[in-house]
């Protein structure tokens, strides 16, 4: 392993693109080990213990985190170094809804301003809880990125299911860019 990385350098090494997202999908960059890098199942950064409070770096961390299997990386043409994720990497925070019925479009906002139009390339997943039935949703945001969707959110999400039936079962779900999305089995 080589020496600790420095969180300043690391952020040095960021290509700053005018447009998109930094290409992190594309660079095989040597692993330095882990840093002491954070994200809460809030959507919370910590470094060292200490919450980053300066959302400015918070989003340009974000734009190069990636994940392979179930390890989350910050990954730089130069350096790619562990951090630890306790849940998802982004919490959905709040959601615009146009139009309605099966022509409305959901649209999240995640905690760094990313914004996400659920479909068929962004859907929706409900993992329960196996012990306390508890539902957790999900948004996919990119590549194998996902944001956990904010209870508010998910109460709203809620208030628009209507039921369908899948496979011979009513589901209670959302629609959003023509797809259905079932949140629960209808009670």
């Amino acid at each position: 392993m080589s020496e600790p990385v420095d969180v300043s350098n690391l952020l040095a090494q960021i290509p700053r693109a005018d447009k998109g997202l930094p290409p992190v999908h594309l660079w095989d960059t040597a692993f330095c080990g882990d840093i002491d890098m954070r994200i809460a199942r809030d959507g919370t950064w910590y470094y060292m213990g200490t919450p980053i409070g300066r959302k400015p770096m918070v989003k340009l961390f974000s734009t190069i985190i990636r994940r392979d299997g179930d390890d989350y990386f910050l990954i730089t043409p130069v350096e790619k170094v562990g951090i630890k994720v306790d849940d998802a990497p982004f919490v959905a925070v709040a959601l615009e809804v146009e139009g309605a019925g099966e022509q409305q479009v959901l649209r999240f906002t995640t905690n760094v301003d990313e914004f996400i139009s659920a479909g068929s390339e962004h859907p929706l997943r409900i993992v329960i809880d196996p012990v306390t039935q508890e539902p957790a949703p999900y948004v996919h945001v990119r590549r194998n990125l996902e944001a956990l969707i904010h209870r508010n959110v998910f109460y709203q999400l809620v208030e628009l299911a209507v039921v369908r039936e899948v496979d011979g079962q009513n589901w209670l779900g959302v629609w959003s860019g023509a797809e259905f999305f079932p949140i629960g089995l209808e009670p």
